[in-house]
């Protein structure tokens, strides 16, 4: 019998793993990581969201700067692979119509859109190249509801369909699309999101006579969690958390440090200044914001539709890129639920090798 993963079939592509690297900002993956696990099999992604950070000119042309990076990310990391690779991107973020079209104009194999629904494409890419283009576009959702709306839209309006779906459970990292209640309740689990959302996407398979797989993401950490999955019916999931500990990750090395250190009870849901609760490690720059003490903010940039700068107590894309430095004084870092269990650093080699052993104890078992 053959205990190995099987492939993800996205359209004409064909990823020797079932596995997609979660898009991690801000700047936490980049060409690195995503070229790394792209060389192993699976899905390599950038994150798009607030990628130009790092560049000299950011704060004065953040657009620009968002686009120069974008590109040159995309660009570095097919030079180092040649598996698939993808970018996250925000639907959110103020410069969201110029980031997709350097993403669709690079060529990367495929799009991850989340926070918010995926509804108008901008006028940049018409729907004609949409449909023609190479890039597969994949909405990340957290409701049956979203999926429904998002498929249904396209339908209408576009006469396309998206090429896959992300099902993000409420066990993620970063920005959650759950009220605080739900991230607890059975109702909103990810194996019942997954259960719901494939007998919604299948009437659309066969109206367009195409495959759509279903990709759970949320709390999937062991090689065990990805064959339950697959069980369920997914055909693929996304992982985010396990990749920031690697050799590979383009976070620094006491980004990845704070997930070996932290324990479970360090591991907490705050209110994000962009309306969203979030999951992220616990230190003191979230306990004095906690307490009520503002941090000061310069924002030239509005990068996110959804912040209003003059009311926030900080600065989450400042906050996240100090700590993707190493600056944990004036910074955070997210992580998904399962940040606690993490022990170690490898190389990406070894941490897909460890996920391909337990898979193969599961099926067998």
């Amino acid at each position: 019998m053959n205990h190995n993963m099987p492939e993800l079939v996205i359209g004409d592509l064909r990823i020797k793993l079932p596995i997609i690297q979660g898009g991690m900002g801000v700047g936490v993956s980049l060409s690195g990581l995503a070229s790394a696990v792209a060389n192993e099999g699976g899905i390599g992604v950038i994150a798009g969201a607030g990628i130009g950070m790092l560049e000299p000119d950011f704060n004065t042309n953040f657009r620009a700067a968002n686009q120069r990076a974008l590109a040159k990310e995309i660009r570095n990391a097919k030079s180092l692979s040649n598996g698939v690779i993808g970018v996250n991107l925000m639907l959110a973020s103020s410069d969201f119509d110029q980031l997709l079209l350097v993403t669709v104009d690079e060529g990367a194999d495929v799009v991850l859109l989340g926070a918010g629904l995926i509804l108008k494409i901008p006028e940049t890419i018409p729907v004609e190249r949409l449909v023609r283009t190479k890039t597969k576009f994949i909405p990340i959702v957290s409701s049956p509801r979203a999926a429904k709306i998002i498929f249904e839209y396209w339908t209408k309006y576009f006469n396309h369909v998206p090429d896959a779906i992300v099902v993000e459970g409420p066990l993620a990292g970063g920005h959650l699309g759950f009220k605080k209640h739900q991230i607890d309740d059975p109702e909103y689990s990810l194996e019942h999101l997954i259960s719901e959302i494939i007998p919604i996407i299948a009437p659309f398979e066969k109206q367009f006579n195409k495959k759509i797989p279903v990709i759970a993401a949320g709390g999937i950490f062991t090689g065990a969690d990805i064959y339950k999955f697959l069980q369920l019916g997914a055909q693929g999931v996304q992982m985010g958390t396990q990749f920031v500990a690697t050799l590979e990750c383009d976070a620094s090395a006491e980004f990845k440090q704070a997930y070996i250190d932290c324990c479970k009870e360090d591991i907490v849901i705050i209110d994000s200044p962009v309306g969203l609760p979030g999951r992220a490690i616990l230190n003191q720059f979230l306990k004095e914001v906690s307490a009520g003490i503002k941090k000061p903010i310069n924002c030239p940039w509005r990068c996110l539709k959804t912040c209003d700068y003059r009311v926030v107590p900080y600065c989450i894309a400042d906050a996240l890129t100090k700590a993707k430095k190493g600056n944990f004084r004036e910074g955070f870092g997210f992580c998904g639920a399962n940040a606690y269990r993490v022990e170690k650093i490898v190389p990406v080699k070894d941490h897909i090798s460890t996920l391909l052993a337990e898979y193969r104890r599961a099926d067998s078992s």
